[in-house]
């Protein structure tokens, strides 16, 4: 399983029309696959949609691409609102869960991190240790890492019901000494890792996407 990270940034105050037309296009296009998620940054930069598409390889993300296309459903007609566009192929860590139509959030946060060439058996192997015991605080939604676009890169996903119950999640794993990675990392004496930049962003969904 892959799963394709398309970002785009909008111009400003034309989300609402982006989201309507993507939406109505959406209902044709899904005749070919399912996306597996559609949101619209709150928090963080600003005029950003990020939908995620799964497939079972690249193979099969060309094929349905090239029909979608082929039988004028897709793209949907939005060109005139994007100011920049950039696609991911993503890879999900072995622990991480696929993701299913079905409500996690309302929030969903975001975090992408860009490690040092080499560090990600160390990642992988860092949270293999340390996310069984952050489960008891809350459920992941993803956790992947890039293979094609821009490389070194991992990526977080995290529902939460309230912006609240974010802050409160993260003060409770860390007053237990639980979260994150790095902590059990230097408690458990494994290899450490070298990040060279971290960022986050709150995403919310719209109402056609699958997860909500």
């Amino acid at each position: 399983m892959i799963y394709e990270l398309r970002t785009y940034d909008l111009r400003p105050y034309f989300l609402p029309e982006v989201e309507k037309r993507f939406g109505e296009a959406y209902e044709q296009r899904k005749r070919h696959s399912p996306m597996a998620a559609f949101w619209h940054t709150e928090i963080g930069p600003l005029n950003q949609i990020v939908h995620v598409w799964p497939y079972e390889n690249l193979e099969e993300r060309s094929r349905i691409r090239a029909e979608a296309v082929k039988d004028g459903t897709w793209p949907p007609k939005i060109a005139e609102f994007i100011l920049d566009m950039r696609s991911e192929i993503m890879i999900p860590f072995d622990i991480s869960p696929e993701i299913k139509p079905g409500r996690m959030g309302p929030y969903f946060e975001m975090r992408s991190y860009t490690y040092a060439a080499g560090e990600l058996p160390n990642i992988k192997n860092a949270y293999d240790k340390a996310l069984p015991a952050r489960l008891q605080f809350g459920q992941v939604c993803a956790l992947w890492y890039s293979e094609l676009g821009a490389l070194n890169r991992f990526v977080q996903i995290w529902p939460y019901a309230t912006l609240d119950a974010r802050a409160d999640t993260r003060v409770k794993t860390q007053a237990a000494g639980v979260w994150p990675p790095s902590v059990v990392v230097k408690r458990e004496g494994l290899t450490p890792f070298r990040l060279l930049a971290m960022e986050n962003k709150i995403l919310v969904p719209a109402s056609f996407s699958p997860l909500q």
